[in-house]
């Protein structure tokens, strides 16, 4: 629809012929296409038998599902109260003489951290009870503790077994939803080990969603995480430092990655129901090629013994089995192999995959060759042929790679979206490889075994996305004999000049503004001085500093950071406060820098609170120091202004509980002091705490849930 459409039909009386335009809102019986059932039942994807609950699962919208996130300190408490307080409330909830249902946990995700419900929006809305937990959701979300993610969505990254020395890359990472998943997986550990040894390496090919990317991924602020922009089916080799390599660097190799690429996403058409109306084989066939070629960097990239998943949003085979055959067939002799994960997730209900499939161009939907043979040697349209590639068909070794122990999830089965999910690993080299990788002379890349095809634009590699929105089929590329460009490969390939990005710097340990931050702030000896950066123009004034773990910085120190187009490395974890009148600017701690700076802080310099003093901090902006009693107004007064770290101890006050110690950052003026964390997130402490939005708003109270039960919970990390 044109956009001069969509701003024509904003307010009023206009709104219900907007909706004429629009192809998401269809009837049941519009949710129907002649392409789709003919195509997919020539595939053979279910028994007959399934055909018509398949179909009227598709019909169905989506339910709403949601992941407990952030710490697990913080998720195992939340997730009690989800099941403890908010539950209960809503299992007697009715709606205009309806029962309506509670949420439910998902029954094969881990620790039961991931929840479902299907409740109309309108009850959202009005109904008093999930009024209130629709709040408490939209609150949560806000500060990162919740991730709204479709179920499939989460897939994924529980079948990578990610641990948090483990080297990870994320090949199209844009939105975030399984970034973020990845990152908890990296920081499991974070009561004992705060800085995780390990990587996370998040790429998207297009600019403005690595900027989306990076705004997920900051609901859990990591040392262990560096975002880049580009091209995932032509990734360059990432330097890192190496004792043993003639040159004193070798490549950077990954032990888990996870390839969850662009898609035609018919899988989502419970969600985007406009699908019903523009789908078409085509759309997978365009797609194929981009892949292969993505599965396939991604398999140059792995250590041995590391593990690949491979996944789409797509229930064609062309984009599926059919890439996960060719790309193994590609990579023959590399010991690379599918797993069988049956066994894993029990609770899941998954079908095997396919070793026979029936590719077609012809937009009617129904497969016409059994064999890429039978097609060539057929009298059918030549430009047809063209189309169609050898990797779009079965290959001959079907039952030879296992292609059953791919997973493919129907709707039907558990009432969620369609999803494939294939896991590789790459086991010992034969005889014959190691010899030629022993004979490759040093510092040589390995050559990619697939032809370079032309890109295809941002849009099309965006398509696969949580949040996707189809716009119709993607053109048809036929592979072309071109030769991969080497030097988007080489180690001395040149920067990009069109790469606007602000450069990341890494302070010299003796750096008097980091001498000043430690002193000031009272961190340890044991503080990570040579693994703190900047990012700001030369010759301006710092304004924040970040903080990278080990391998972080060895990527950032030994490359171009405008070749691998570095986006985002580490985590900031203190900006510049400017102090008022006549005082010193000073660095301060921000709140989600806390959980990494924490166990480097002299405990000397932490300041004990009271219930009470937080029940001031979070009604009020600036309270007067006045205002406080007791120990707590002696400390904060005897302290000159600055930031500091106040450590609320657990207890019970006016029937609020808190259940472990909660710790915040906080700001002191000459008169006054203010809690340091921005207004969503103190809203959403105030919802745990009190039940409420008591945060001052412009002189007024917000207590749209003012009968929220209290919840026994705290933010940010404890001891």
């Amino acid at each position: 629809m044109p956009r001069k459409k969509k701003s024509a039909f904003r307010f009023g009386n206009k709104k219900k012929k907007k909706d004429e335009y629009r192809t998401d809102l269809l009837e049941k019986a519009d949710m129907a296409n002649d392409r789709f059932a003919a195509y997919y039942k020539a595939q053979g994807i279910l028994p007959e038998p399934d055909w018509e609950e398949f179909l009227e699962a598709m019909r169905r919208a989506l339910p709403t599902t949601f992941r407990v996130a952030g710490s697990r300190l913080t998720a195992g408490i939340l997730n009690e109260n989800i099941q403890h307080i908010y539950v209960p409330s809503l299992s007697d909830a009715i709606f205009e003489d309806e029962k309506i249902p509670p949420p439910v946990q998902i029954s094969w995700y881990p620790e039961g951290l991931a929840w479902q419900f299907n409740v109309p929006k309108k009850t959202l809305r009005k109904s008093p009870e999930f009024k209130r937990f629709h709040s408490f959701l939209v609150f949560e979300t806000e500060v990162g503790n919740i991730s709204r993610q479709e179920a499939v969505s989460m897939l994924p990254p529980l079948f990578l077994d990610v641990e948090p020395h483990h080297r990870v890359m994320d090949m199209c990472a844009a939105p975030g939803s399984k970034t973020a998943q990845l990152l908890e997986a990296l920081h499991v550990q974070d009561d004992t080990t705060p800085m995780p040894s390990g990587l996370l390496l998040a790429n998207d090919s297009d600019h403005k969603r690595t900027h989306m990317l990076i705004h997920q991924s900051a609901r859990l602020p990591s040392p262990a995480l560096i975002v880049t922009n580009l091209d995932a089916s032509i990734y360059p080799v990432i330097k890192i430092p190496s004792s043993t390599h003639p040159s004193g660097k070798e490549q950077l190799l990954f032990d888990r990655i996870l390839c969850d690429v662009p898609c035609s996403g018919d899988g989502t058409i419970r969600k985007n129901v406009g699908i019903w109306k523009t789908w078409t084989p085509m759309d997978g066939n365009g797609l194929h090629g981009l892949q292969v070629r993505i599965l396939q960097r991604a398999m140059k990239l792995l250590k041995n013994s590391g593990r690949i998943v491979y996944s789409t949003c797509s229930l064609n085979p062309v984009e599926n089995e059919a890439v996960i055959a060719e790309a193994l067939g590609s990579n023959a002799g590399q010991g690379f192999y599918l797993v069988d994960v049956s066994n894993r997730l029990p609770q899941l209900i998954r079908r095997p995959g396919l070793t026979v499939w029936r590719p077609t161009a012809d937009r009617s939907g129904q497969g016409t060759h059994e064999s890429y043979d039978a097609m060539m040697k057929s009298d059918g349209d030549d430009s047809l042929k063209a189309k169609l590639t050898e990797g779009h068909f079965p290959p001959k070794n079907a039952d030879e790679l296992n292609l059953t122990r791919c997973l493919r999830i129907y709707p039907h089965l558990q009432d969620t979206g369609g999803f494939f999910v294939a896991v590789l690993e790459k086991g010992p080299l034969t005889p014959l490889t190691s010899e030629r990788e022993r004979k490759r002379p040093a510092g040589e890349v390995p050559e990619a075994v697939e032809p370079k095809r032309p890109r295809l634009d941002a849009g099309q590699v965006n398509a696969r996305a949580d949040s996707m929105e189809t716009e119709g089929a993607f053109p048809v590329r036929p592979q072309q004999p071109v030769s991969l460009d080497a030097e988007s490969l080489a180690i001395g390939q040149a920067g990009d000049a069109s790469f606007k990005e602000n450069p990341y710097t890494f302070l010299q340990a003796n750096d008097p503004i980091l001498l000043s931050c430690i002193e000031r702030l009272q961190l340890t000896p044991q503080f990570p001085s040579t693994n703190i950066l900047v990012r700001n123009p030369a010759g301006d004034a710092v304004r924040s500093l970040y903080i990278a773990n080990d391998i972080v910085r060895d990527i950032v120190q030994n490359n171009d950071y405008t070749r691998i187009r570095l986006t985002s490395a580490g985590t900031k974890v203190m900006v510049k406060q400017e102090a008022g009148r006549g005082a010193e600017a000073q660095y301060r701690i921000l709140a989600e820098g806390l959980p990494v700076v924490l166990p480097y802080l002299d405990p000397a310099a932490l300041i004990i609170g009271d219930l009470a003093s937080l029940k001031t901090l979070v009604e009020s902006y600036y309270p007067l120091c006045t205002t406080f009693q007791g120990p707590f107004r002696e400390v904060i007064e005897a302290r000159n202004p600055g930031g500091y770290i106040v450590r609320f101890p657990a207890g019970e006050l006016e029937g609020t509980i808190l259940s472990h110690d909660l710790l915040l950052p906080i700001w002191k003026s000459n008169v006054s002091i203010t809690l340091m964390i921005d207004k969503k997130a103190k809203s959403a402490l105030s919802l745990r705490l009190y039940g409420s939005d008591i945060t001052s708003k412009g002189g007024e109270r917000k207590d749209d849930a003012k009968d929220t039960p209290n919840i026994d919970i705290s933010t940010t990390t404890g001891e």
